[in-house]
This record gives C-alpha cells, sequence and structure tokens, in this order.
C-alpha cells in the first residue's frame, strides 16, 4: 500500500486528505480517491494543476509512498506586476543633490 497526501489550498479554506492506494496509483487516482469535487463544490480538479512536493506534475505520474499531491490555484494577481507597483509607489530615500 502507498501513503500518499492530497493537500488543497483556497483562500478561506485548506485540506489536507491521507489516504491509502493501491501501488502503481497515479495522481489522477490519488485525486479521484480525495473526493475533491464533493468537498470543494464548483471546483474541478482535473482542470487545476497538480504537484508532488512543490514540482508541477502530470495526473498520469505514478506515486511513491509518502508523496505530498499538492492541487495549485490560479493566482489572483500576477506578483511580478505586484512588486512594480508597489516599487513605484515608494519615495527614493537619497538624496537628490549630491554628497
Amino acid at each position: 500500500m502507498l501513503r500518499v497526501r492530497v493537500a488543497m489550498a483556497l483562500a478561506h479554506r485548506q485540506e489536507v486528505v491521507d489516504l491509502e492506494l493501491a501501488p502503481g496509483s497515479t495522481v489522477a487516482d490519488a485525486l479521484a480517491a480525495a473526493r475533491l469535487h464533493e468537498r470543494f463544490p464548483g471546483i474541478d480538479p482535473g482542470k487545476l494543476r497538480v504537484g508532488i512536493w512543490s514540482r508541477e506534475v502530470s495526473p498520469a505520474t505514478q506515486l511513491r509512498d509518502g508523496d505530498r499531491v499538492e492541487i495549485y490555484r490560479d493566482l489572483q494577481a500576477d506578483p511580478k506586476a505586484m512588486r512594480r507597483a508597489r516599487a513605484r509607489l515608494r519615495t527614493s530615500t537619497r538624496s537628490r543633490s549630491g554628497p
């Protein structure tokens, strides 16, 4: 038996499901066994990106004992664009008159 965890996090709710699966099971099998479509109505896990221990994988990837399957949701804002906007708002602390 393989022991794996499936982790799903939304802004308002997070859940980790411990599963025991047959050897040779895939990420898709783990998603189906976790019944995420029942736990998170309105979310289609088949359309979201998935990974194992922070590395994106395909649903056909075979699992190993101890793997943590993570479901990645889309970002609400681009982190680079947010950083640029914050940098534009800050004023410089350097003197413009010179030393």
